[in-house]
């Protein structure tokens, strides 16, 4: 079933003892009199292989002088009737179906064709445009053509040809010279150059475009999805982000589709039905745990709270098994897992939103700022376009300026004028970075309870440098070490990380090959029962102590020699404040400006609004990152993050907030 030399991946296998004549009389004997056996049917279909179906429906014919399709549409209904008969198709018929139904009728179902066609291997191409003329007595590249348009129809047409180069040697100058191409044809062109990403990604092999897309990060200091998401719209755009998917990694694309299709009101069971069918003898344990591996969810958990009745019993038998309860991973999520880590050793330019303003006159926004507060009411406008247009330096020379002016104290001012979560924001960014987060600090610390989440996000993202800083502040501010502080307010190792952390010691060296090898089998180690040496006091002393280049080698062996990563392996074996430290290091580490944007994303999604952390963060990455924050949020959530602001957020906070995040994606 699998190809020479390959691992089989599907889910689906043939079956054991198998007999075409004798499986084709319990289908008869299921559907025949008063009622049907539904049971038996789901029973038998789905632990059969493909091949076999098909050998039962010649042996029905034999038999019975009857169509065995046709009896199983009579007999079953609904979406339970759909997926029994996709089942009995062969592959490449019941991807023509799909497609004939996707352009057949009012309107074309763009979502079907892009997930077949940006999806499938040549051969399966192949097989599908004979398969669509000897089901329909039609040309499919005709029909297409006919139901789409544009560089859509384009790059479909490219698609249909089935001519993707399948060398895996790859020229060096050629992977250079392409992502040179694309990035001419895009982000350094007047318009854009469709043609030119229709001919490199249409028809370079796999491994040569994954190279590709890791050389255009370096010159281009973003992902290609990014740029495909800003020079290109549409269904073109969303075809062109599905084949960069699929060639990045197949079962991600499909992972990713099935989520969507279960997640939040309704299922899409049409998408949920064609994937399960398709893949079931392909990939789908690659699916599942890159499934569970992404969403921390297992699909046959999500299937099952989603589903009802045989369609779902159905469904798992052909999802295979539950990876909450198998709790192990598979080789596919472990090389997704350890790709990841090499995309983010990837040096990209980090950017903030804020920058100097360029013709800048202290004493002028002084003045502005005076007339906004001075009389009846205030202009809050005024003061949002001084102070979010100003960088923090000049935001202290303003103080400056006010005080020498006007013989006041500029933030006793905005305090008496402004009110609520303007005030806080407003105020927030006049104080400087140190400052600020050493006053977050404290509140966290502060009264009866305390913020664990403030403590993790300030102390598991900030450098040495901010960390000294954070220092200085706190005990000029507060009179007291924020070490202390916070060896009396939290205990036992989640005290010990932040104590570490507090200490501003992070080694800032390269990476050591030899050294991460020792590191990542320290980590590994769950046998040792020392108390000395507990896996948290082993994880402490790596993750608080080592510079970020090693860590992200550490974490590569660990998968190496684990099969997990590493922050599985945190949230599997650990709880509570220290789980949650140690993921924010890790994830830190991976891609810092994904950390924020998640926490963001989490801030405003749902009912009402965490304006405290959406506060913090606009106000902390606002001159270090926040522009690549945005990048992550609309690659990690389909939304702009000034899109979500705007929705989620009002008056003059919003405009503030907006005025931070410095532009619409």
């Amino acid at each position: 079933m699998a190809p020479k030399g390959k691992v089989y991946r599907g889910s689906v296998k043939d079956f054991q003892g198998f007999d075409a004549n004798q499986d084709a009389e319990a289908l008869y004997n299921a559907m025949k009199g008063f009622g049907s056996d539904k049971e038996a049917i789901l029973d038998l279909i789905t632990s059969r292989s493909n091949k076999q179906r098909v050998e039962i429906c010649q042996a029905y014919k034999s038999l019975y002088g009857k169509d065995l399709i046709a009896d199983l549409k009579y007999e079953l209904t609904g979406k339970f009737e759909r997926l029994i008969v996709s089942l009995m198709r062969p592959p490449a018929y019941s991807d023509a179906k799909e497609i004939k139904d996707a352009i057949s009728g009012v309107g074309t179902d763009e979502k079907c064709l892009i997930e077949i066609l940006a999806s499938r291997t040549n051969q399966e191409i192949h097989d599908l445009v004979a398969a669509y003329k000897d089901a329909y007595e039609r040309d499919l590249e005709a029909d297409i053509v006919g139901d789409t348009s544009g560089h859509f129809k384009k790059m479909l047409v490219v698609l249909l040809q089935g001519a993707r180069e399948e060398d895996d040697v790859v020229s060096e100058d050629l992977v250079e010279q392409d992502a040179k191409d694309l990035l001419e044809a895009g982000e350094l062109k007047w318009g854009t150059d469709e043609a030119q990403f229709i001919y490199i990604l249409g028809r370079r092999s796999r491994q040569h475009l994954r190279l590709v897309f890791d050389e255009y990060l370096k010159i281009a200091g973003k992902p290609i999805e990014r740029s495909i998401r800003g020079e290109l719209s549409g269904d073109f755009e969303k075809l062109m982000l599905a084949v960069v998917k699929c060639i990045r990694s197949t079962a991600e694309y499909f992972a990713e589709r099935l989520y969507k299709a279960m997640k939040g009101l309704g299922t899409r069971d049409n998408t949920l039905i064609r994937i399960m069918v398709s893949r079931s003898e392909i990939d789908m344990l690659d699916i599942r745990e890159v499934f569970r591996t992404k969403y921390e969810k297992s699909l046959h958990n999500m299937i099952k709270e989603d589903t009802s009745g045989e369609y779902k019993k159905a469904l798992l038998k052909l999802c295979g098994g539950d990876d909450d309860a198998a709790g192990e991973f598979f080789p596919e999520a472990a090389q997704v897992a350890y790709r990841m880590w090499e995309l983010s050793a990837v040096k990209v330019e980090l950017r903030g939103t804020v920058q100097p303003a360029g013709d800048f006159n202290d004493d002028g926004d002084a003045q502005v700022l005076r007339k906004a507060m001075k009389g009846l009411g205030t202009d809050e406008g005024a003061i949002i376009e001084v102070v979010t247009k100003r960088s923090n330096a000049q935001r202290q020379q303003i103080l400056k300026a006010y005080k020498a002016h006007y013989g006041r104290d500029l933030m006793a001012d905005l305090k008496s004028e402004l009110s609520g979560s303007l005030a806080k924001l407003i105020l927030g960014l006049m104080l400087t970075p140190a400052q600020y987060d050493a006053k977050q600090l404290r509140k966290a610390v502060e009264g009866a309870g305390t913020d664990e989440s403030v403590l993790i996000e300030i102390m598991a993202t900030r450098n040495n440098q901010e960390i000294r800083a954070i220092n200085e502040a706190y005990q000029e501010a507060y009179h007291k070490s924020l070490e202390d502080d916070l060896s009396s307010d939290t205990s036992g190792h989640f005290k010990r990380i932040l104590v570490s952390l507090a200490l501003g010691n992070r080694d800032e060296g390269p990476e050591n090959l030899t050294q991460a090898h020792e590191d990542a089998k320290k980590l590994a180690d769950v046998s040792s029962n020392d108390s000395s040496d507990s896996l948290e006091t082993r994880f402490l002393s790596i993750l608080c102590t080592r510079s970020y280049p090693h860590l992200r080698r550490v974490f590569q062996e660990f998968i190496k020699m684990t099969n997990h990563d590493v922050e599985h392996t945190i949230k599997k074996r650990m709880s509570g404040d220290v789980r949650d430290a140690f993921v924010a290091i890790v994830r830190s580490v991976k891609n810092k400006p994904a950390f924020f944007a998640d926490k963001l994303y989490k801030s405003m999604k749902g009912a009402g609004t965490d304006e405290r952390t959406l506060t913090r963060i606009m106000i902390s990455r606002s001159e270090i990152d926040l522009f690549n924050i945005r990048g992550e949020f609309i690659d990690l959530f389909d939304k702009s993050l000034h899109h979500m602001i705007e929705k989620d957020t009002s008056g003059d906070y919003r405009k503030a907030l907006l005025a931070l995040c410095g532009g619409e994606d």
